[in-house]
């Protein structure tokens, strides 16, 4: 298998892959490749799982486009497309010019294949689909100039970049944008969230603007489309002190605090979903301090909170994340 990853993340991919029975046999910017197909799908670190590649090489943009057009055309045999497929090229952006490889064997392995199945060819769409799941279709993944990866099968892990919006006060607004596609749910309009370390607002802004009700709680000030919006009550307070009122639970807890994870976990995850404090949940912890495939283990452990109380949860480590990750899932009830 081959999969991608946050550039300079492989190596907790690889370690995270070790734990799960797969070793990495070679690995490059944002890639890794190992030699035993295992299960991804509950992984937190990649981003896409090609399955069963195999290695296309060649020394010239014609050469590769007609081997990744031959091995496509070979795979088609017996099958038959009729909705829209996705057809997938990448790299990592961090090889200097190899994007423009990339698009030139793109194109000529579009031309080859119109020639021969111009009606699959029109329903092609080149980007990764949205969600987490399967996905059957053309995926191309260039490793050097002369040297690509091809699979007709990927998991999709649901991470992807979002678009930015002016009114959002803070960069952090597109972590939990990206989480909603992971979870494969969005606050809804008279939905209730709570919103822990909320300054400078972005998360709350991003509920309130889908019609939610918001207790944003911080000491810290709101700002941009979160400051003043109808739907947010400000309360200042500390967000490791704050617990609903008896009898009250909410839809969402958001929480994105710059604290020590095993304190966010022990002192708002355990209680808030033990309790059921909130139906859905996205919680943001850090890494940059800690060992974080030790922290998933933790965290993925038969006698910890999500095993126990949310048992469908998801680890991810987004697009938009850093050195953190970001937990989603729903308490069960």
């Amino acid at each position: 298998m081959l999969l991608t990853c946050q550039s300079g993340f492989e190596t907790l991919l690889g370690r995270e892959l070790a734990d799960v029975g797969a070793a990495v046999v070679e690995q490059g910017p944002g890639w890794v490749r190992v030699g035993a197909n295992v299960a991804t799908e509950n992984l937190a670190f990649p981003w896409l799982t090609l399955r069963d590649p195999i290695e296309v090489r060649g020394e010239s943009v014609n050469a590769l486009a007609s081997r990744v057009a031959e091995y496509f055309l070979a795979s088609l045999r017996g099958e038959r497309i009729e909705a829209a497929w996705p057809n997938v090229w990448l790299g990592p952006q961090e090889t200097v010019g190899l994007g423009r490889r990339l698009s030139a064997v793109e194109s000529a392995c579009g031309e080859l294949l119109k020639k021969k199945f111009s009606r699959v060819v029109k329903l092609a769409v080149a980007d990764v689909p949205r969600g987490a799941g399967p996905a059957r279709g053309l995926w191309v993944y260039f490793v050097d100039f002369g040297r690509a990866y091809v699979a007709r099968e990927a998991f999709v892990h649901g991470q992807r970049r979002m678009a930015d919006d002016d009114l959002a006060p803070s960069r952090s607004y597109l972590k939990v944008e990206e989480a909603y596609i992971v979870l494969g749910r969005e606050p809804a309009e008279g939905e209730t969230v709570c919103d822990l370390g909320a300054a400078p607002g972005g998360w709350s802004y991003s509920a309130a603007k889908r019609g939610a009700r918001v207790v944003a709680i911080d000491n810290g000030p709101l700002k941009g489309g979160a400051l003043g919006h109808p739907l947010i009550e400000h309360l200042c307070e500390d967000a490791f002190k704050f617990s609903p009122r008896a009898g009250e639970a909410f839809d969402w807890l958001f929480c994105d605090l710059v604290e020590e994870p095993h304190h966010v976990v022990q002192h708002i995850v355990v209680p808030w979903l033990a309790q059921a404090w909130c139906r859905r949940f996205v919680i943001n912890l850090k890494i940059g301090r800690v060992d974080a495939v030790a922290l998933l283990r933790e965290l993925r452990a038969a006698d910890a909170v999500l095993a126990k109380h949310a048992p469908g949860a998801r680890i991810r480590h987004l697009y938009h994340d850093r050195e953190e990750f970001t937990l989603v899932g729903e308490v069960s009830l």
